[in-house]
């Protein structure tokens, strides 16, 4: 897709450049008085939080911002494969994928050799992210990614859609009402910051609290929850600009540096005109901040065009741009309870995205950190308030992703140094020397976290069962259920498994057969199948409530090897009776595609087989043996609620 020629417009690249308008502002309502999720803040953790819970129409959620509407430019622009993975979960992969520019290749550039003056390309290579997933990474503007997320909102059954234009006053929580799971202990002043509203202040009752309110988060303050790390002392410039150029890389991502004037970071946007610059600029007092700076975008330009030498700049639109600093900080708690709390203690109010953890923009790093941050979260809170799980599942929140943005922060601080063609204050007045073989290093090792593929989570009872990873060495527990094509058994049609994982809460169960027939009653797939379908141990039958279909809370799908089977032939729970018809889905068994086959392709044990159970955040949280049933009703029985 091509868009932008004559000019940047925000709002639904579906719709052609002459008649797009931006995305709308909803009217303003006056705020609930009481709900069960508070969320401050509509960044990507924000939002991503609200589309969670807009699926769930018994739970009563508001989102609320400073901002006068939706975020319109700039920002992050890298969405990860992972991220995508996401937004498959809540079918909306498809508008990203169409829209997005693809990275498929990088470029180096360095002072020539020859005339040092001028910058010559060193090497050109394939991204190191390809082929870790089946999407790419891709670039688009971070508010096209709101957009989508706001219209799954809003076609939700709950219609939940943002309140803007309220400052958030004070927060408090009533700590004798905390460990009162009914209670609502969070209480949320508001004050009206638009024309009409006249500083209005309006109060919410909240059972939980989720700030996801930025770098300066009144959630995080009000909490007495400090952020730690390195101050920022080295600045940048971004810029998104519609130009032209003779330079032949400007469709390529690049790194660019110079001999005398610093470095430059290209990266394509979508729509094939439109370019983002971080153009590398000075450092900053240790007292000053980014926009103390008194640069213009002009001064930007400029400064890029020496780094470009002896290629030409000429710049016919600069869509939005900013300056900001390099610096590297982590809350030390992403929840209220104190750092000693055991996991017995409920948390009620939670930090997400630049609220916990900021650093320096390059990538979307902190877009594709933010976002996943809440969809780790959302399901958990969704389960404690629905009475599914114990809430101690709460918990599991700040320890799986305080680790990732812990290795966020550690990355950064590399990358920085990395790029940095001058050393940081109090380091020495000399130049540095960019390597940039060592940046294409950091980039190779460091793919599969900035992808988001490689993101594991620690042991844990929801991420258990290591001593079975030989039955599925593809199937990394910890790490998201890698997705991979199968053929569905009653149409013939192919799937990503991967993609039935939906964001609606509920678990998976995945059975990989073994060299057994499973239409055979003795196999222990069959058995398996029976056991799961009737045994009152089973989790399934256990923790289904009354009167709801089979897979309600628990989806199972099946995967077998022989490949002439039969719907009807197989166990009924694998086709089971649904809705007020009771008609059939006969969407929930595989057999392995021939020369594409998932079992070679992810190290399933073709003789035994396996089960792998997946959270309703894609990651997974176990793998065992085929015949170990007491062990998978161990796994449920551990934080579910009967």
């Amino acid at each position: 897709m091509q868009f932008h020629l004559n000019g940047f417009k925000p709002g639904n690249y579906q719709v052609p450049d002459a008649a797009r308008k931006a995305y709308p502002t909803p009217p303003i309502e006056d705020l609930p008085t009481e709900v069960d999720v508070l969320i401050v803040g509509t960044g990507p953790a924000g939002l991503t939080m609200a589309r969670q819970m807009s699926e769930f129409d018994d739970i009563s959620t508001c989102i609320v911002d400073m901002a006068e509407g939706p975020l319109l430019f700039g920002r992050a622009d890298g969405i990860s494969c992972r991220t995508i993975e996401i937004m498959e979960a809540f079918n909306s992969s498809e508008m990203v994928e169409k829209e997005t520019y693809k990275l498929m290749q990088n470029t180096f550039w360095e002072p020539d050799a020859t005339n040092p003056q001028n910058i010559k390309r060193k090497y050109k290579i394939a991204d190191a992210r390809l082929g870790m997933s089946e999407f790419t990474h891709g670039i688009v503007n971070q508010a096209r990614l709101h957009e989508l997320l706001l219209d799954g909102m809003a076609n939700a059954t709950t219609k939940l859609r943002p309140h803007y234009s309220r400052e958030l006053v004070d927060l408090v929580i009533d700590e004798n009402l905390t460990q009162d799971l009914d209670a609502h202990p969070i209480t949320a002043t508001f004050k009206r910051t638009d024309e009409a509203g006249n500083g209005k202040v309006e109060t919410v009752k909240a059972r939980f609290a989720v700030g996801s309110d930025g770098g300066r988060s009144r959630v995080r303050k009000s909490l007495d929850i400090a952020l730690e790390g390195d101050s920022a002392d080295k600045a940048w410039g971004v810029m998104d600009i519609l130009l032209n150029t003779d330079f032949p890389d400007i469709r390529v991502k690049s790194f660019i540096q110079s001999k005398d004037f610093g470095a430059v970071m290209t990266i394509p946007r979508e729509g094939g005109y439109l370019i983002r610059f971080y153009v590398e600029l000075d450092l900053i007092d240790k007292d000053k901040r980014a926009t103390d700076i008194k640069l213009t975008e002009q001064d930007i330009i400029a400064k890029a065009q020496k780094i470009f030498h002896p290629y030409t700049l000429d710049v016919k639109e600069v869509a939005w741009w900013s300056i900001y600093s390099v610096g590297q900080r982590l809350a030390n708690r992403f929840d209220n309870r104190p750092a000693d709390a055991t996991d017995d203690i409920i948390p009620r109010a939670f930090l997400a995205g630049d609220a916990c953890h900021t650093h320096s923009p390059k990538g979307g790093w902190g877009l594709n950190t933010s976002l996943p941050d809440t969809f780790n979260l959302g399901w958990k809170m969704a389960a404690v308030l629905q009475g599914r799980s114990k809430p101690a599942l709460l918990a599991t929140y700040s320890t799986e992703r305080r680790k990732v943005a812990n290795q966020l922060i550690n990355a950064d601080k590399e990358l920085s140094k990395l790029v940095a063609t001058r050393p940081t204050a109090g380091n020495g007045s000399g130049k540095a020397e960019v390597d940039t073989a060592k940046i294409e290093a950091f980039m190779e090792r460091q793919s599969g976290f900035v992808s988001g593929t490689s993101i594991e989570y620690f042991p844990s009872y929801i991420s258990t069962g290591q001593g079975n990873q030989h039955l599925a060495t593809g199937f990394k527990i910890g790490q998201r259920f890698h997705s991979a094509q199968a053929t569905r058994v009653a149409d013939g049609a192919l799937q990503h498994l991967g993609h039935l994982v939906k964001a609606d809460g509920r678990w998976r169960i995945f059975v990989f057969g073994g060299a057994q027939d499973p239409t055979e009653t003795s196999s222990d797939a069959y058995q398996l199948i029976e056991f799961l379908a009737n045994d009152a141990t089973s989790p399934v039958p256990k923790y289904t409530p009354k009167g709801s279909d089979i897979d309600s809370v628990i989806d199972t799908y099946a995967v077998f090897q022989q490949p002439d089977l039969s719907m009807h032939d197989l166990h009924d729970y694998l086709w089971p009776a649904k809705g007020k018809y009771g008609l059939r889905d006969y969407e929930k068994v595989f057999h392995a595609q021939d020369g594409n086959d998932i079992y070679d392709l992810r190290g399933v044990d073709r003789d035994a087989g396996c089960v792998v159970i997946v959270r309703p955040d894609q990651h997974i949280a176990a793998v065992l043996p085929i015949a170990a049933h007491k062990d998978l009703s161990s796994f449920f029985d551990a934080f579910m609620i009967g």
